[in-house]
């Protein structure tokens, strides 16, 4: 195939296909290819319409300019090499890979056996070499001008740590069935940044919404079998590029989404991504050629000691190789790209270990987290890490360096058994606390825990007190998919039912899981939809359910408003008490005028003692906070009382440190949970602290 197209060496920086307003210079890594031929297609990317070899080579980068190229050009690359799959290489120029620095994509994915470098079914398996072209059935890159008016200088919109409320949510899911978002706008980025949505998120109280993988992902072919979807988009093959199955304009898909990202700015409100760089969905040697793997598979995947096989850390089949530069380069390139170009403000790491992981396993200071403390770009944004993975030494809870906050499932976990009564006051203490046991080292804070009980992965709220085993026979696996430890309770009948006791013991226990984590110290994280009592009908693994099944339903009825009137209300109260959310362990330091912040007590005032927590039989305490004032606020002082006993307790009311009263701010058992009058109550009295239930009080000042 010739080209008419003039063509220059070119430059090996940066890596990708970067457009300068005359043309395009393509960049593109492999430290064992030959030669490498970019591939232009016609708008439709159905007809290659040119062949170019890129005709230069500096420093293991392939790289050569192409004149008068313009955005919405769309490529592929065709990669040669040894195949040599026992010596870990895979080239195949047969196979059309996708451009790892690719901004924009286009096409979709049929999968096919010409999208495999080997011949499926052959009796020597991936040691065979297949011919067959894969072009028409694989996604293609598209040439982006990265230009965007973010009309005027941009706007970050940075919450402190210590007000931080994080809402995970999925694109689509959130809005595919929101009345007030248009039809063509539902389930896009454009949808997502509409006025409506925004102000309920406002309203909710929440301060950053953390969106599930928006990277460019495939859907397995063995769900597409199946009629289902690879919904979460935990299956990425692009690492700089939004999905275009987000877009409601496919052709300016990142435009898009950097208007939803302004929008929230707008708003004061934070993006957070979650992102997946542990694996890619090229799956094991028996795994699709779409990118990487036909690129250089020696060089981006970690591989056993027979190269032939992958290691396999995420349970995908793949591991990208963090330790090889170039990959580490992609990855901060990708991270350093999504804050500077489209301005998100922070990231939640998938499997956050496998980065870390070093020859001799997770390491503290592997290059990945090195590199991250030392970048300027990323100090300004929000670090999160998933901190465990199928890996051996893989759980690593607390083991983050500082600057990291970590999901916490010691927290998940002991507030699920503190509810349905099978964890200790001592265990909920620790939680309630920060998890300081954890994490106060090295001069982390207590922001260093994500707190949740229900998160994408597991029951929702609603169905932790709905169901005690999972019901995921619509994954097609026979229910043998999803976690079977949910600690879950479902209050005595298994799903839905009439019964009236149950159906208020339920709401009780919703009440008593949403106030645990917004009362909590450390960092709140609530899952979409639990706000208002959405549920899945106790499926635990809906990853591959794009349907209503995971789309948030929006219709409301007296129930799900008063779960969502508590849930706002919880948030103004964490807001309005610094108590609530300081900023450092409680318990842990001093100050002059307050040499106290913590103070734990029994059900009857005393202080606890060594006995008391050794006892573990209670489910009874009282957590007293006194900070100090600060400059946002004077003094304060709250009163927190747990009782996950399936029995009443009385509560005796301590001395307050002001002098006064206390009023009371919230009391679980409540069917309203929040009394308005807030009435007051003098110290000493005894309050009857109902079973399974949170109470909470402010100090009032003497007079």
């Amino acid at each position: 195939m010739t080209s008419n197209f003039a063509v220059r060496p070119g430059s090996p920086a940066p890596l990708g296909a970067t457009y300068d307003g005359g043309g395009a210079n393509f960049a593109l890594f492999s430290a064992n290819a030959t030669r490498v031929e970019l591939c232009l297609f016609d708008t439709s990317g159905r007809d290659e319409i040119a062949r170019i070899t890129l005709p230069d080579y500096t420093d293991q980068i392939f790289h050569g300019y192409v004149a008068d190229l313009q955005p919405g050009q769309v490529y592929g690359y065709r990669v040669h090499g040894p195949y040599a799959p026992e010596d870990g290489h895979r080239f195949n120029p047969n196979k059309l890979l996708l451009d790892p620095y690719a901004r924009g994509h286009t096409g979709e994915m049929k999968w096919d056996d010409a999208c495999y470098g080997y011949t499926i079914g052959h009796k020597d398996e991936d040691l065979s070499f297949d011919e067959r072209d894969s072009a028409p059935f694989v996604p293609k890159c598209v040439l982006v001008d990265p230009n965007f008016d973010w009309q005027g200088e941009p706007r970050r919109a940075f919450t402190p740590w210590e007000k931080t409320l994080v809402y995970e949510t999925h694109v689509k899911g959130f809005t595919e069935r929101h009345p007030e978002v248009p039809d063509n706008l539902r389930g896009t980025y454009a949808g997502l940044g509409c006025e409506p949505v925004i102000n309920y998120v406002k309203a909710l109280g929440m301060t950053s919404v953390e969106l599930l993988p928006i990277h460019t992902f495939l859907d397995d072919a063995y769900l597409l079998e199946k009629g289902l979807r690879n919904y979460w988009g935990y299956n990425s093959i692009g690492f700089f590029a939004p999905d275009p199955r987000y877009a409601s304009d496919r052709a300016n898909t990142l435009r898009e989404f950097k208007e939803m990202v302004s929008r929230f700015h707008d708003a004061g409100l934070e993006v957070i991504l979650d992102v997946v760089y542990n694996h890619t969905a090229e799956g094991n040697e028996r795994g699709a050629t779409l990118s990487f793997k036909g690129i250089d598979n020696r060089s981006y995947y970690r591989l056993q000691d027979d190269k032939r096989f992958y290691v396999n850390d995420t349970g995908t089949g793949n591991t990208v190789d963090l330790s090889h530069p170039r990959v580490m380069q992609m990855v901060m390139d990708s991270l350093r790209y999504w804050v500077r170009e489209t301005h998100v403000d922070g990231f939640r790491f998938d499997l956050g270990t496998v980065l870390a992981r070093e020859p001799n396993g997770f390491d503290a200071r592997s290059g990945f987290l090195v590199a991250c403390s030392q970048d300027p770009c990323l100090q300004s944004v929000k670090l999160i890490a998933e901190p465990w993975d199928i890996g051996v030494g893989g759980y690593q809870v607390g083991g983050f360096p500082p600057g990291w906050s970590e999901w916490n499932d010691k927290f998940r976990d002991t507030v699920r058994d503190f509810w349905r009564g099978e964890a200790s006051a001592g265990d909920m203490a620790r939680r309630v606390q920060g998890s300081g046991d954890v994490f106060d080292h090295q001069g982390r804070r207590p922001r260093a825990s994500v707190n949740f009980v229900a998160a994408h992965d597991g029951f929702t709220l609603n169905d932790l007190v709905t169901y005690d085993a999972k019901h995921n026979e619509a994954n097609g696996e026979d229910n043998r998919d999803g976690s079977d430890d949910n600690h879950s309770w479902n209050c005595g009948v298994e799903g839905p039912t009439d019964d009236a006791a149950i159906n208020a013991l339920r709401m009780r226990q919703i009440r008593n899981l949403l106030a645990s984590l917004m009362l909590s110290q450390g960092l709140p994280m609530l899952l979409a939809g639990d706000e208002s009592g959405r549920s899945q009908a106790g499926n635990n693994n809906a990853y591959c359910q794009d349907t209503e099944l995971n789309w948030l339903n929006w219709e409301r009825n007296e129930r799900s408003e008063a779960i969502s009137t508590f849930t706002r209300r919880l948030t103004e109260i964490r807001a309005q008490h610094p108590a609530l959310h300081h900023g450092r362990f409680l318990g842990r330091f001093d100050f002059p005028d307050n040499p106290r912040d913590l103070v734990w007590l029994t059900c009857d005032a005393t202080e606890m003692d060594g006995e008391a927590w050794s006892d573990e039989s209670a489910r009874g305490f009282g957590m007293l906070i006194d900070v100090p004032a600060s400059d946002e606020a004077e003094r304060d002082v709250v009163l927190l009382a747990f009782n996950g006993f399936h029995d009443a307790v009385p509560f005796t009311l301590p001395a307050s440190p002001l002098g006064g009263e206390w009023r009371r701010l919230l009391d679980t058992n409540l069917d309203a949970a929040v009394d308005a009058e807030q009435p007051t109550f003098p110290t000493a009295s005894v309050y009857e602290l109902t079973a399974r239930s949170v109470l909470l009080f402010e100090a009032v000042k003497a007079d």
